[in-house]
């Protein structure tokens, strides 16, 4: 998939992924729209032509705002990037039922409300839409059962769409990253992360994420990372 002139929408891209898979993807001349729950920390200083939108995706009517303006301003949407996400950690004894629901809604109820959205705009375009899941929907953990099980459980739906949505020509890609230093396991909704070794540098995790939409492939696996 060539990205020059492709109208591409990032989820969280104020955040410490999103920002370098929205510069890779300025970078091979894509036309961004940048999208996340707090609007002052979208990188605009970077991309002042970009569309800048403000989006929950905890709110299921949030797509239809997104979608609306995406059309208004371009009139087509041809890839859409999710990095946004959020993280807890502790026993699941000891995590609180608002957490485990915010996991969810955040990690996977959301994209897919927003997928339901955004699909039928793909399918006109041929488009792409790429979810960052995490090596712990191959590997859970002790700790992180909430989490871990979000993360399958997009993982999972990827699997899914790939077969539902390649018959509207709408690429499907999972990335599943390994530990990436985001700064996500600093803020974390409850919990404390555990001793973690050093991980990648979300750079390295973004041009990945660009090579898999060239090249047009359905899943990055964790051990893609490792060369």
């Amino acid at each position: 998939m060539d990205l020059d002139g492709r109208v591409v929408i990032v989820i969280g891209a104020g955040g410490g992924l999103g920002r370098p898979i929205a510069r890779r993807l300025a970078a091979a001349g894509a036309t961004l729209v940048l999208a996340g729950p707090h609007p002052e920390r979208l990188p605009v200083d970077e991309h002042p032509d970009a569309l800048a939108l403000a989006l929950d995706l905890r709110d299921p009517r949030a797509g239809d705002g997104l979608v609306d303006a995406v059309i208004e301003r371009h009139g087509r949407i041809d890839g859409l990037v999710n990095a946004a996400g959020v993280v807890a950690f502790g026993p699941l004894v000891d995590t609180d039922d608002a957490v485990i629901e915010e996991l969810f809604l955040t990690n996977v109820v959301g994209p897919l409300w927003l997928l339901r959205r955004v699909a039928p705009h793909l399918a006109a375009t041929e488009g792409v839409v790429v979810h960052i899941s995490a090596v712990v929907a191959e590997q859970p953990m002790a700790g992180m059962a909430a989490y871990s099980a979000s993360k399958a459980a997009l993982s999972a739906a990827d699997a899914a769409l790939f077969r539902e949505l390649r018959r509207q020509k709408v690429r499907v890609c999972d990335v599943r990253p390994p530990h990436t230093e985001t700064g996500l396991a600093d803020r974390p909704l409850s919990g404390s992360s555990p001793r973690l070794p050093e991980g990648l540098t979300p750079d390295e995790v973004a041009g990945r994420v660009i090579d898999a939409i060239l090249a047009d492939d359905h899943e990055v696996p964790s051990s893609a990372f490792a060369d």
